[in-house]
């Protein structure tokens, strides 16, 4: 389906919220429909298709999880978005299990959300080649695993379960890959456990820009990936990032 004809249904019950996303998205060509109560939303959702559903989990009738999971069942086919000005690990666990593509943290910039809309739409992508895929399977993360699903936090930090209690979090680097320049990421040494909102390593650009890369979570750090900076040159000498992450981290979370 073409951009011009996507259809997207924006549910919040905050007026700034829900004009920002008219104006943001309906300038790309999207055609937006805003609604402030759950209960609304799946009406239309039971009497018009809509492509993608971007949606506040506090509403002032049901919550936004209810919403999602009911839309699945109304409409399998249509993405749906969480947003939320407050960000728990729990909620976006949830989210991604009843079929969420992302879970995103208010506020967010009109760049932020346009890629948003641009990876659901964009069906193409581009494609490794399997001598790439042999050489770094087990350092490049797919976006779209539903048996162990990226859980998208703020800044493009995210993170997602892996297995036996392990999770894998990194940062979304693709749209500093298209500017161009070199990227490295250097880590921050001695490290054994790293606090939520605290960095765990920093992303260097060939302008000499550093980007702090904080931790979505309080965790004890397993491993960290020593091919993470072959991954990068690669992914950005091959154009083959759109599908793909890296991961940079392996951790236990601590109940702290």
């Amino acid at each position: 389906m073409s951009k011009e004809k996507s259809r997207i249904l924006v549910l919040d019950d905050d007026p700034v919220v829900t004009l920002s996303c008219k104006r943001i998205l309906g300038a790309e060509g999207y055609d937006i429909t805003t609604v402030d109560k759950g209960e609304d939303a799946l009406n239309k959702l039971s009497k018009e298709e809509y492509d993608l559903l971007i949606s506040d989990i506090r509403l002032p009738d049901i919550n936004g999880i209810t919403v999602l999971k009911e839309s699945k069942v109304i409409q399998p086919s249509t993405d749906v978005v969480i947003i939320t000005g407050y960000p728990t690990l729990e909620d976006a666990k949830e989210s991604i299990r009843l079929g969420a593509f992302e879970y995103i943290e208010k506020p967010f910039t009109p760049d932020f959300m346009m890629n948003v809309a641009k990876k659901i739409f964009d069906k193409r992508g581009w494609i490794l080649r399997q001598a790439y895929i042999e050489e770094f399977k087990d350092s490049v993360v797919p976006l779209r695993d539903q048996k162990n699903p990226v859980i998208f936090y703020k800044e493009g930090i995210w993170a997602r379960p892996v297995k036996n209690g392990v999770w894998e979090m990194g940062c979304d680097i693709r749209d500093d890959m298209v500017s161009g320049e070199m990227l490295y990421v250097d880590y921050i040494r001695d490290l054994d456990v790293v606090k939520a909102g605290e960095p765990f390593a920093r992303l260097l650009t060939g302008s000499g820009k550093i980007r702090e890369l904080n931790s979505p979570m309080t965790a004890e750090i397993k491993e960290l990936n020593p091919k993470a900076n072959d991954v990068i040159i690669s992914l950005q000498n091959e154009h083959a990032s759109e599908g793909w992450l890296v991961w940079l981290a392996r951790v236990f979370p601590l109940e702290l």
